[in-house]
């Protein structure tokens, strides 16, 4: 049958290019604060980071605000080249 069975949610509207880019410039300003709370707001609850500069996953608020600790101390700012 075509009817969503009950408790399955269904399938979210693909996001924009203008939606990814406004979220990637919201990071962006979280990382020029270089405060690791604000840009760990950034991320959802659920979030598994697997970051750029460290093997270790980070799979909770706690552990992401602590890799940014070390990662701002390099103040970092990204760039949407295309």
């Amino acid at each position: 049958s075509s009817v969503m069975p009950e408790g399955i949610p269904k399938a979210a509207q693909p996001i924009t290019e203008k939606e990814v880019k406004n979220l990637f410039y919201l990071w962006n300003d979280a990382l020029a604060t270089l405060d690791a709370k604000t840009v760990a707001a950034r991320y959802s609850k659920e979030a598994v980071l697997l970051p750029t500069v460290s093997d270790v996953p980070r799979t909770n608020d706690a552990l992401i605000v602590d890799y940014f600790e070390g990662f701002l101390k390099k103040q970092p700012q990204g760039e949407i080249l295309e």
